[in-house]
């Protein structure tokens, strides 16, 4: 398979004063959001793939420790960020679109609960509503619903033994309703489910289910597979496809692909091969990346996977048609 092709890499003078942790762009594309173990969070326009020269980019404060990742809402409940931090807490931004203070930002929500760094947060399906997934070092999982009166909503549960990494959402769509769509007469298709994934530090993946009639989150499948703490997890968004497709990345230096043929079938996982060629120029053991891997990220089709790993390189998977997956680009930063 030829590599794919990848344009230059443009720098962005960010301000920041200390290690940057995490770059979001929103939904559409015009917005940079950034932070910092410096406690800041700044957000930047960007004009034609590179930030705008004349604004300069707006700071938001009120962290108190290093901030781990930002997260982007969709634009349909307006231009809403969250933050989480080692301070142990999520802030919840909106910016100002009318008035005096129209373009600055300020802070709607405080979530608290958690009594140590929270170092995970997903914004769930729009379809879903306004609800944020956090992930803690407490060992807890919380869910933030924000309701239509504008109170927010928390559940807040235990999720891994000594501590939570990641969490990633699964898609709204229902696997496999591209392939049998809504037949005339037939029973309407059953509504987006809430479900999410989340990586902790006891080496496992978990599967969590929103129960309607208890009200309550639930465990509904354990991932096992990774022999040291799990970094990262990323469910694949799914276009209708009967596929489900779960990443993740783990201190043990290895990414699995876990697969779910149909919505019965098992997980079924398969670990990438960077000793693949286009992968790597340094031997490394079969299965194995050269150094620890921290972030897993799909396309937006679910087609191609991002990897990043900690000697600094960026790799871009993919499935080829015999199932094997298959490094098609590779990135340094």
């Amino acid at each position: 398979m030829p590599s794919a092709t990848t344009t230059d890499a443009v720098p962005i003078e960010t301000a920041h004063e200390d290690m940057i942790h995490d770059a979001q762009l929103d939904y559409y594309g015009k917005r940079l959001a950034t932070c910092s173990s410096d406690r800041t969070v700044k957000v930047f326009d960007v004009v034609d793939g590179e930030p705008s020269k004349s604004t300069g980019g707006q700071t938001l404060k009120g962290h108190t420790g290093p901030v781990w990742q930002v997260a982007w809402a969709h634009p349909k409940f307006g231009n809403i960020l969250a933050s989480c931090s080692y301070d142990g807490k999520v802030l919840v931004w909106r910016e100002q679109t009318q008035g005096p203070a129209a373009g600055g930002w300020t802070k709607v929500k405080e979530h608290t609960l958690h009594t140590a760094s929270v170092n995970s947060i997903s914004w769930a399906p729009h379809e879903l509503g306004a609800i944020l997934a956090c992930a803690s070092s407490d060992g807890k999982l919380s869910v933030l619903t924000f309701k239509d009166d504008g109170q927010w909503v928390a559940d807040i549960f235990n999720g891994h033994a000594i501590g939570c990494n990641a969490v990633s959402w699964a898609p709204a769509t229902h696997p496999g309703s591209l392939i049998h769509p809504q037949q005339p007469g037939a029973p309407p298709q059953p509504a987006p489910f809430k479900r999410f994934a989340s990586a902790g530090c006891d080496n496992l993946v978990k599967i969590w289910g929103y129960r309607e009639d208890t009200q309550s989150w639930a465990e509904e499948e354990i991932l096992e597979g990774h022999t040291d703490w799990v970094r990262d997890v990323a469910w694949a968004p799914n276009i209708g496809l009967p596929r489900s497709y779960i990443a993740t990345a783990s201190q043990d230096k290895s990414v699995l692909i876990w697969r779910k043929d149909t919505p019965i079938s098992p997980w079924v996982k398969t670990a990438l091969d960077p000793s693949t060629a286009a992968a790597s120029n340094t031997a490394t053991t079969p299965g194995k990346f050269p150094d620890v891997v921290w972030r897993v990220s799909w396309s937006l089709a679910g087609n191609i996977l991002a990897v990043s790993c900690g000697d600094g390189k960026v790799t871009l998977w993919k499935e080829n048609l015999k199932g094997v997956w298959e490094c098609v680009s590779n990135i340094n930063s």
